[in-house]
């Protein structure tokens, strides 16, 4: 628009001609199509190209015109009033990396300002022959492209500077690959996957319609599992890489896959169109970008390349995180295995130690020394208590969510475990989906139960332990309720187990709620994503159990 203001002004100063114009009017018009429309592959640059062309016709006409002041100079100061405007073609072409356009429109004009030139006529000859006007024009294509190597050559640079330097995920990347291989080798945000899966979901509905979507990671065992999820209802996406879909196509070929049929073992029918979308790291591929839309032919081949474009850089955020949460994870569970060693090897055996030491004190106390005596039984008894803590907390710590038998399994095994040692009777509620999560959540979610369930045991006072868990991937939920004494009437030390588990809940931006039961007891909740909505009954680990 500020270009056009001023080869306006000049044309009017050159001709003083208001009817000269309409050149610049129908400039603006050829130019709006690109304005309007800036990424498209057709009309931009056929709107550059008008652009161009109008511009020749009109800086020959100008300068025709201009002669009426009675100068040949003026035919040179008639085309420089209008060629001024080339610079706004020429420069969205730079801007855009589009060099070899830009030299095309170059090469354009020039044959628009001779042709131009040669079929027009001033004082008796041809406008081609009038040097004023000749110079004019190859001082303006001269400058213009000059412009444009120049830009290119500070593009080429800039690119070869930053392929030269480290980017910072590709170096974390590597960093994290050695730290794993060192951390396996060891005896016995932000780098977090679901933000980051949540942040590319969120991204790619920007520019691609998605009624569902989701980020699937690797597991192991031939599944996959869901990073994030966005969408009106809970999808049960299919997670099996041996089974017949376009999921398991994506992942074999590490291309984009695109189908007619939902991907998801719970979707009701009807139009479907699927895009499956792997992200590749180098040659390894960390995981998949699903998305469906309830309509047909919904991802043509312009907005896979749009979602592709995002997903390339997303790849390498993600391998660097997921490699973050594994090395993460080997370093705690190689630091729960020392702990559990270092309190079996010490202090577990130094306490069993005393206890035999009472025993042989009480075999050998005289008849008359019965205050000694039930001093040393009481002792003896709070031995016991401290050995059977002990062991319960290396089952604690040794406890660990298994690959095959899943969160519910190991949760359940546990609140046995403790109910049995602490006289609880314990009642359990599970519903786990043949989906997984990742690995490090369910560790953390299998932590946040076991300090509940160890609570309620120690310090409420309680007969029942109520244990619920529900698993529906990307949501869970973890309820632990028993029919003690209540929050007010814990001890320092058990708060001191809810702040531990608000931190756990917090690092898997999980939500803990802690809240009385009627009409007795307390109830602590972890709650991971949103309520899930279903349609239909799924397959599922279900069981209810009373002990």
């Amino acid at each position: 628009m500020v270009l056009l203001a001023l080869v306006a002004v000049l044309t009017l100063f050159v001709t003083r001609d208001a009817g000269q114009l309409w050149w610049i009017a129908l400039l603006g018009l050829a130019g709006l199509p690109a304005v309007l429309a800036p990424q498209h592959r057709v009309l931009g640059p056929l709107s550059r190209c008008a652009e161009v062309v109008v511009l020749g016709l009109a800086a020959s006409q100008v300068a025709a015109v201009s002669t009426l002041g009675g100068s040949v100079d003026a035919l040179g100061a008639g085309a420089s009033a209008v060629l001024p405007y080339l610079a706004v073609p020429v420069t969205v072409t730079a801007l855009r990396r589009r060099f070899r356009e830009g030299g095309a429109l170059l090469a354009v004009t020039a044959a628009t300002l001779l042709l131009s030139a040669a079929l027009t006529e001033v004082d008796g000859g041809r406008q081609l022959g009038q040097p004023g006007y000749l110079t004019v024009c190859a001082q303006w294509l001269i400058m213009a492209g000059l412009g444009l190597y120049t830009a290119g050559t500070l593009h080429r640079v800039m690119r070869v500077r930053g392929e030269g330097k480290p980017q910072p995920y590709a170096e974390a990347t590597r960093l994290l690959t050695q730290l794993r291989t060192v951390a396996r080798q060891l005896p016995g945000a932000t780098l977090d996957p679901g933000g980051i899966s949540e942040h590319l979901l969120e991204e790619l509905r920007a520019v691609a319609r998605a009624d569902r979507a989701a980020v699937l990671s690797a597991s192991g065992g031939g599944r996959l599992v869901v990073l994030a999820q966005v969408g009106v209802d809970r999808v049960d996406w299919e997670t099996t890489l041996d089974a017949d879909s376009a999921i398991a196509d994506a992942w074999a070929s590490q291309q984009p896959q695109t189908a007619a049929r939902s991907q998801a073992r719970s979707h009701s029918g009807g139009d479907v169109s699927a895009l499956i979308v792997p992200l590749v790291a180098g040659v390894r591929t960390v995981g998949l970008v699903v998305l469906e839309a309830d309509a047909a032919h919904a991802y043509p081949p312009p907005v896979m390349s749009r979602v592709t474009a995002l997903t390339r850089p997303a790849a390498l955020r993600l391998e660097a995180a997921l490699l973050f949460d594994e090395v993460r994870s080997l370093a705690t569970n190689e630091e729960r295995q020392r702990l559990a060693r270092e309190i079996h090897d010490g202090v577990a055996q130094e306490l069993v130690m005393v206890g035999y030491g009472i025993d042989n004190a009480l075999a050998t106390v005289h008849d008359d020394a019965e205050e000694t005596a039930e001093s040393l039984r009481t002792l003896r008894q709070e031995v016991t208590r401290v050995i059977t803590e002990l062991r319960l907390s290396l089952f604690e710590l040794r406890s660990e969510v298994d690959r095959h038998g899943g969160l519910a399994a190991a949760i359940a095994e546990y609140a046995r475990t403790v109910g049995a040692s602490g006289g609880l009777r314990v009642h359990l509620s599970l519903d786990e989906s043949t989906a997984r999560l990742p690995a490090a959540t369910e560790a953390e979610l299998l932590r946040i139960a076991q300090e509940a369930v160890t609570n309620a045991r120690k310090h409420a006072g309680a007969s029942n332990l109520w244990v619920t868990c529900e698993v529906d991937p990307p949501y869970a939920q973890i309820e632990v309720s028993d029919d003690g004494h209540g929050i007010p009437d814990q001890r320092p030390d058990g708060r001191y187990g809810l702040a531990i588990m608000a931190e756990r809940a917090e690092r898997i931006r999980g939500r803990l709620e802690v809240r009385p039961r009627q009409p007795t007891g307390t109830t602590v909740a972890v709650v991971l994503g949103s309520s899930p909505r279903r349609d239909r009954v799924r397959g599922s680990v279900a069981a209810a159990e009373g002990e």
